[in-house]
């Protein structure tokens, strides 16, 4: 273990593995790039992707996305850049490049929520309805007052399920999805196969979905970081990421 710093604005000091011994599990929206008022508009900042190539080179290939995003929507942005990618908050795992998705073992979600949801989002102009195949978020980040009502509705549908569905807080968000299987479940799939096994998990994240990531990782001997508690934001992060794979030149 080591001290490392970070960037000019500030001085951030973290008791963290050697590159050559620690694997990196890093979340993406709001952790390697800025949140944008839509998830289509984020931008890759120029610099991220050399950034990510030399993390991943100078930690032996260690190096995981662990995002509420679908795999093909990191694919999209990052291209083969991690190693490993975990989406839709740990449902789906790639371990390697090219290697086949696993999917957890999901319960079916009654058909009649997606229909009160669209039908719920429509009486607030501005709020979303996104799909994905293990459940579905209500955002509200351009109509902030739709907030109580959407998460009200969300409580009210897995309040019988027994346990089996619950509402996840996100950013201006609320997610209705099977319970069990999140980030924390992520990291320990990936932590049990090369290139990370063995190593000390470095997870970094922005959020609530995060924190089971960050468990994950502390639980298994690592440590986990978050914006803005440890970093100020994004650019501070990516900041210490590009000194990080500088000290090892």
């Amino acid at each position: 273990m080591h001290v490392v710093g970070s960037s000019s604005s500030q001085d951030f000091r973290f008791q963290v593995p050697s590159l050559d011994q620690a694997a990196f599990l890093l979340d993406f929206d709001g952790t390697l790039v800025d949140i944008a008022p839509t998830p289509d508009s984020i931008v890759v900042p120029e610099g991220l992707p050399d950034t990510l190539r030399r993390l991943r080179a100078a930690c032996g290939d260690a190096l995981a996305i662990v995002s509420g995003r679908s795999i093909d929507q990191i694919d999209h942005f990052l291209g083969d850049i991690p190693f490993a990618v975990a989406g839709e908050h740990g449902i789906a795992v790639r371990h390697r490049p090219g290697g086949p998705i696993e999917r957890a073992a999901l319960p079916q979600m009654p058909q009649d929520w997606f229909a009160e949801a669209r039908a719920l989002v429509a009486a607030w102009p501005g709020a979303r309805l996104e799909h994905k195949p293990g459940g579905f978020v209500l955002h509200y980040r351009a109509v902030p007052e739709a907030g109580a009502a959407l998460r009200k509705a969300a409580e009210n549908w897995v309040k019988d399920t027994h346990g089996a569905f619950e509402v996840q807080t996100a950013k201006m968000a609320w997610e209705v999805r099977a319970a069990g299987v999140d980030k924390g479940y992520a990291v320990s799939m990936l932590m049990k196969s090369a290139p990370f096994a063995g190593r000390k998990p470095i997870f970094v994240g922005d959020d609530v979905t995060d924190e089971d990531g960050m468990a994950e990782a502390r639980r298994l001997g690592g440590i986990g970081l978050r914006i803005p508690t440890d970093f100020p934001n994004p650019t501070a992060f990516r900041a210490w990421l590009t000194t990080l794979v500088e000290g090892e030149n």
